[in-house]
């Protein structure tokens, strides 16, 4: 029976020859926490990417554009899937050759994915990774379909090692206290993050490495994980922040009475406030943080408190 992708991370993690990319040291940003309480919150929403985690780069991404990177990320991935030999043999490098196709599927699947108008396409990594896989097909690639499944199945296994060789993730600095202690104090939590279908799983193995992990239900409700994979739209479309605020309504829950917690003011907070959503800027990061002095003191951006460290979070929800 094929592994599932929860198997596959694990078993992953427990092999001794792979080495993934580490994320850069924290830096801390010169700035002065507002965490008073807030009166009325009864939920609280967070960014994954840039808030609960860190991740190279400051935030997700499926390409990057230094070529080092991506050569080196496509060469631990062509040779962990054998891909080599059902590739057009060509002067060069393997990755060379698979670079400019990645490239393309990618750029063509953000182009010709349709979604409403004014909204921004998600594009999910195993969609480009199944292209590929389509097109060494026709030099009848070979691969254990009992341990990684079918095609698409594959794809999804493929994206996540490849994203794994791409960008180094780990949790943020008290990301799992911070998260235990709105669970205890009876608030409703949840996620709004643009994020891959094997996000969790990362976000899960990277909470562990700070203490004992709860099942994922007793730290999120699971109605109100409202992931770009699952719309196929990413931030800052209103389909995303729309979803969220429809779910925690059907649980009587109004706008006012959520507080957004993440680490970037344009396109992300600033569509929140427009909703009439509290929010909170994770400034505890200069790698993530996404916001300028300007952007905070204006007044149609300027978040409701700023967090320097994650656990501040429950002085603003009274804890």
């Amino acid at each position: 029976m094929p592994q599932s992708i929860q198997e596959y991370s694990v078993w992953l993690s427990q092999r001794s020859d792979l080495i993934w990319p580490q994320v850069p040291k924290s830096v801390p940003v010169s700035a002065k926490a507002l965490d008073k309480p807030l009166a009325g919150i009864r939920a609280v929403v967070w960014n994954l990417f840039g808030t609960l985690l860190r991740v190279t780069d400051g935030e997700l991404q499926l390409s990057h554009h230094l070529e080092l990177r991506m050569q080196v990320a496509l060469e631990k991935t062509i040779n962990e899937f054998n891909m080599w030999n059902s590739m057009t043999r060509k002067p060069g490098a393997p990755w060379a050759y698979i670079l400019p196709k990645y490239r393309a599927a990618l750029e063509d699947l953000e182009l010709t994915t349709k979604v409403p108008p004014g909204e921004f396409a998600h594009v999910n990594g195993a969609a480009v990774w199944r292209r590929i896989l389509d097109m060494l097909g026709q030099k009848d690639y070979q691969y254990d379909e009992q341990f990684y499944g079918d095609l698409n199945q594959l794809s999804e296994k493929i994206a996540y090692f490849f994203q794994l060789c791409l960008q180094g993730v780990e949790a943020a600095p008290n990301a799992l206290k911070a998260l235990t202690c709105v669970r205890q104090s009876g608030l409703i939590q949840g996620l709004l993050a643009d994020a891959q279908p094997f996000s969790l799983i990362q976000a899960l193995r990277a909470f562990g490495q700070q203490g004992k992990l709860p099942p994922l239900s007793d730290l999120f409700d699971p109605a109100c994980l409202v992931l770009s994979y699952q719309l196929g739209v990413r931030k800052p479309s209103h389909t995303l922040f729309d979803t969220c605020l429809q779910r925690f309504a059907e649980k009587g829950i109004k706008p006012k009475e959520i507080l957004y917690v993440g680490n970037r003011l344009q396109n992300d907070l600033a569509v929140a406030k427009q909703l009439g959503i509290r929010t909170a800027l994770y400034a505890g990061d200069n790698l993530s943080l996404k916001a300028s002095s300007t952007e905070i003191n204006h007044q149609d951006l300027r978040p409701k408190r700023l967090l320097t460290d994650l656990l501040q979070i429950r002085n603003v929800i009274g804890s």
